[in-house]
C-alpha cells in the first residue's frame, strides 16, 4: 500500500515537503536538500539565426504561393505562371500524343481502309421478272477492280503524267505539283492520293475544311498502303463518264478491250477523261477527248515516259461501243422494289441481277387497261398482288416518263367507304350477324351528322345490305355500337400502319389517309384470312419452323371470315359496285371520298386481290366519278383478262436482253368498253345490252323484254 500511498492526490492544505509530504518519484523533482554539492548552471539562450529564420520563411511563402496556383482554375494564367520547361515539355509530348492517337481512332471510325476497296456507286442492278424478262436496270456500271502489277507501264503512265507526276516520291500532298499546276495550267493541284481520299471518304463540297480532311487522309493512306496499292485502288474507282466507274468498265465500254490489253494510245484518251468526264466523254464530243488526249500525251513527253518521236506516231484511237442498254432505267415497280433489292446487298463490284414477283403479262394489262380509261385529267393508279403479298402488277400513273411520282406506294389519300370493310369485319368479330338489323334514318344529333349519298335513308337495315349499299349512317352508327379502338385495332392487326385516330367517327367512312399498297394489303389479308400481309417485290424465302413459331400470324374465326365475305360478294353483285361482277365469285368495296376527291375499288376474285384508285393530284373533285364508277370498270377489265392468263414460266437465260414486251390481249367480248371522258360506258351482258354513265342513280338496258329503266342502289 506504501507504493500506492505516494500517488495518492494531496489535498490543498497538506504541506509539499517534511514529514507526510508528498514528493514525486523522478529525480528532477525531488526536494532540494542545502547540504548537496550540487549547483544548478545558469540558463543561457543562443543567438537567433536570422539566415535559417528567412530561409524556412521563404520556403513557406513559396508553399503559399503554390498551394494558391493550384487552386485556381485551369483557365486563368495563375495556374500556369512560374511551371518549369521540364513541366511543359512534358505535356506538350502528352497532348501530342494524345491528339496523335484520336486522330488514328477519327480515321479508323471515319475513314476506314477496307471502304477504299469499295466502288464508290452503287453496282448495277438488273430487275427481272418472274419469267427473266428484264424490267429495269439501275446504278453504276463497275467492273472488277485493277492491279496495278498487271498493267502495262503504257497503262498507267498517262495517268500519273497528267495528274500526279511526282506520286512515287511524295507523301500524299505535294506542294510543288499544287505550284506548277497553279503555274502552268497542266496536272492536277490533289496528288492521286488526295483524289482517292475525296471521292472514297469524303463529299465533293468545296470548303477548307473539307481538303484540310483530304490532306489527313492522305497522309494515313500514305502510311498504311504502298503506292501501287493506293494506284490500284484509284484506277479502280475514279469516274469515266457513260456511269463507267473503274478502269475495267470504262476500258471495256469504250474499246471493248481489257485494261491489261489497252494500246498507249486508248489509255491516253481514257486518262484524259478523269478531269471532265461529262465533258470530254468520247462518244459524244469525240473532238474534245482527242484534244484532252493530246495534252496527256504532251505531258508524258515532258516527263520523259516517251519521245517526240514516239508521240507523234500515235493514232487516233477508234471507239468501240457494243453493248446498248435498251432496258429503262426506271418504272413504278423497279423505282419501289430497288431499294428494297438493295436492301442486305454487300459493296461489291460485280453487277447484280436480282428476280422479282413482278409478272411481265399481268404488267403489261394493267398498263393497257389503265390508259385506255376515259381519265381525261385524272390520274390513275393500280396495285395487283397475290394473297400472299407477292405484288404482280403496278401502275403509279398514267406516264412515268411525264410524272415518277408513284402514287400506288407514295401517295396517301383517303380510302373512302373502302374503310367500311374494317368496321364490319370488327363487328362481326364482336358477335354481329349480317342478318342484325342497324337504323338506317338521318343522324340529326351530336357534332358529326354524316349523310348517305343521294340522301335516301330507311328506317333499318340489315348490315349487309347496309354494307351493300355503303350507308355512311349505318356505318357511323356501328362504329359508334362497336367502339373506335376495336375498328381501330381490326385494321391495325390487318397490317395498316397510317395513322387512326380514337374516337373519331368519321374514320367509318374512311376519313383517315393511307397508301395504295397498304389498303390493298389489308384486302390481301382478308383473302387469305391470315394477316398481316406484307407486300413484297422479291421472293421471299420458305420460312423455317423457327420463323414461323415466332412469326405472330391472326385470323378470324371461319363464321366471321364466311360473314365478310357475304358482304363483300353482296357489294360487288348487287351493291355498289356491280360494275365490277365477274362470271365467278368476286368480292371488293368501292370508295369515294368528299366531293368525289377520291374513286376507288378494291376487292379480289380468283388469286389475285387488285386495287384501284382515280383523283387528281392537286386533290380537286373529280367529275363525279365514284367508286363503282371508273375504278370499277378498270378493275373488271384488268381481273377478266388477268384470270385467263397462262401462269409465267421461268425463262432459260438469267439475263434475257430487252425490256419487257408488251402483250396483245385482244377484248373479249362482254367486257365494258368507256365511251367518253364523263364516264359513260356500254357493256355486254349474256342477256341484253347495258347503258350507263357516273353519277347517274338509272341504267339503260336492251334484252330480249325491250327497253328498260333500272334505278341503280347508291354507289358510295
Amino acid at each position: 500500500m506504501g507504493l500506492f500511498a505516494r500517488f495518492r492526490k494531496r489535498s490543498n492544505d497538506e504541506p509539499r515537503g517534511g514529514d507526510g509530504g508528498y514528493y514525486a518519484t523522478y529525480e528532477s523533482q525531488r526536494a532540494y536538500d542545502p547540504d548537496d554539492d550540487f549547483e544548478p548552471a545558469p540558463r543561457t539562450r543562443p543567438a537567433p539565426d536570422y539566415g535559417v529564420w528567412d530561409h524556412q520563411l521563404s520556403q513557406l511563402d513559396d508553399s503559399v504561393i503554390r498551394e494558391e496556383r493550384r487552386r485556381a482554375p485551369w483557365w486563368q494564367p495563375e495556374h500556369y505562371r512560374g511551371r518549369k520547361k521540364r513541366w511543359w515539355v512534358f505535356r506538350a509530348i502528352a497532348a501530342i500524343l494524345l491528339m496523335f492517337f484520336a486522330l488514328v481512332a477519327w480515321l479508323a471510325i471515319t475513314a476506314p481502309l477496307s471502304k477504299s476497296l469499295e466502288p464508290i456507286a452503287a453496282p448495277q442492278v438488273t430487275l427481272l421478272a418472274s419469267d427473266g424478262t428484264p424490267i429495269a436496270r439501275s446504278g453504276a456500271v463497275v467492273d472488277a477492280p485493277v492491279e496495278v502489277a498487271d498493267l502495262p507501264e503504257h497503262v498507267t503512265q498517262p495517268f500519273l503524267a497528267i495528274e500526279d507526276r511526282r506520286f512515287y516520291s511524295h507523301w500524299g500532298v505535294d506542294p510543288r505539283g499544287i505550284a506548277r499546276a497553279a503555274w502552268t495550267g497542266n496536272g492536277g493541284g490533289s496528288t492521286i492520293t488526295q483524289q482517292l481520299a475525296k471521292f472514297t471518304f469524303l463529299t465533293p463540297e468545296q470548303t477548307l475544311t473539307r481538303k484540310a480532311r483530304e490532306a489527313l487522309i492522305a497522309f494515313w493512306l500514305e502510311s498504311w498502303l504502298t503506292k501501287d496499292e493506293i494506284l490500284s485502288r484509284y484506277l479502280s474507282n475514279a469516274y469515266f463518264g457513260d456511269n463507267q466507274y473503274g478502269l475495267r468498265a470504262a476500258s471495256l465500254h469504250y474499246f471493248y478491250r481489257k485494261p491489261e490489253n489497252l494500246k498507249p494510245e486508248q489509255a491516253a484518251m481514257l486518262a484524259g477523261l478523269l478531269q471532265a468526264p461529262s465533258r470530254y466523254n468520247p462518244t459524244k464530243h469525240y473532238d474534245r477527248a482527242k484534244r484532252r488526249m493530246d495534252l496527256v500525251v504532251g505531258s508524258m513527253v515532258a516527263v520523259g515516259y516517251m519521245t517526240e518521236a514516239e508521240a507523234a506516231k500515235l493514232p487516233a484511237p477508234k471507239i468501240d461501243v457494243r453493248a446498248r442498254n435498251d432496258v429503262p432505267t426506271g418504272t413504278y415497280f423497279a423505282d419501289w422494289a430497288l431499294p428494297i433489292a438493295r436492301e442486305g446487298m454487300e459493296a461489291s463490284y460485280s453487277k447484280q441481277v436480282i428476280t422479282t414477283t413482278l409478272d411481265a403479262q399481268l404488267q403489261a394489262l394493267a398498263s393497257r387497261v389503265t390508259s385506255r380509261a376515259a381519265l381525261g385529267d385524272a390520274q390513275v393508279a393500280l396495285v395487283a398482288m397475290r394473297p400472299t403479298g407477292e405484288v404482280v402488277a403496278m401502275v403509279g400513273g398514267k406516264s412515268y416518263a411525264a410524272s415518277p411520282f408513284n402514287r400506288a406506294t407514295q401517295a396517301k389519300r383517303q380510302p373512302g367507304s373502302t374503310f367500311k370493310m374494317f368496321v364490319y369485319l370488327a363487328a362481326l368479330e364482336a358477335g354481329w350477324d349480317p342478318e342484325d338489323t342497324i337504323a338506317n334514318t338521318a343522324i340529326e344529333s351530336g357534332s358529326y351528322r354524316p349523310k348517305n349519298s343521294l340522301e335516301k335513308y330507311s328506317d333499318t337495315l340489315t348490315l349487309e345490305e347496309a354494307f351493300a349499299s355503303s350507308s355512311n349512317v349505318a356505318a357511323v352508327r356501328l362504329f359508334n355500337e362497336i367502339g373506335s379502338q376495336n375498328v381501330i385495332r381490326t385494321a391495325r392487326s390487318l397490317g395498316v400502319k397510317s395513322p387512326l385516330p380514337e374516337g373519331d367517327p368519321s374514320l367509318a367512312l374512311g376519313t383517315s389517309t393511307m397508301t395504295l399498297l397498304e389498303l390493298t394489303s389489308a384486302y390481301a389479308g382478308v383473302a387469305a384470312n391470315t394477316f398481316p400481309v406484307r407486300a413484297h417485290a422479291i421472293p421471299e424465302e420458305e420460312e423455317g419452323w423457327w420463323e414461323w413459331m415466332t412469326t405472330p400470324e391472326r385470323s378470324v374465326s371461319g363464321r366471321a371470315h364466311e360473314d365478310l365475305e357475304q358482304m363483300l360478294r353482296a357489294a360487288i353483285n348487287r351493291g355498289t359496285g356491280r360494275a365490277a361482277t365477274l362470271p365467278i365469285a368476286n368480292y371488293g368495296k368501292t370508295g369515294t371520298t368528299q366531293n368525289y376527291r377520291d374513286a376507288l375499288f378494291v376487292g379480289y376474285a380468283g388469286d389475285l386481290v387488285v386495287g384501284v384508285w382515280v383523283g387528281n393530284d392537286d386533290n380537286s373533285p373529280l367529275n363525279k366519278v365514284t367508286g363503282g364508277g371508273m375504278p370499277a370498270r378498270i378493275w373488271k377489265d384488268f381481273m377478266r383478262s388477268a384470270l385467263e392468263l397462262p401462269a409465267p414460266k421461268p425463262s432459260s437465260s438469267p439475263d434475257p436482253e430487252g425490256p419487257v414486251q408488251p402483250l396483245d390481249i385482244d377484248i373479249e367480248e362482254g367486257e365494258e368498253i368507256p365511251l367518253g371522258e364523263d364516264g359513260t360506258s356500254i357493256r355486254f351482258e349474256e342477256d341484253g345490252i347495258v347503258l350507263s354513265q357516273d353519277g347517274v342513280p338509272v341504267e339503260l338496258r336492251l334484252d330480249e323484254n325491250g327497253f328498260n329503266v333500272e334505278e341503280l342502289v347508291p354507289r358510295r
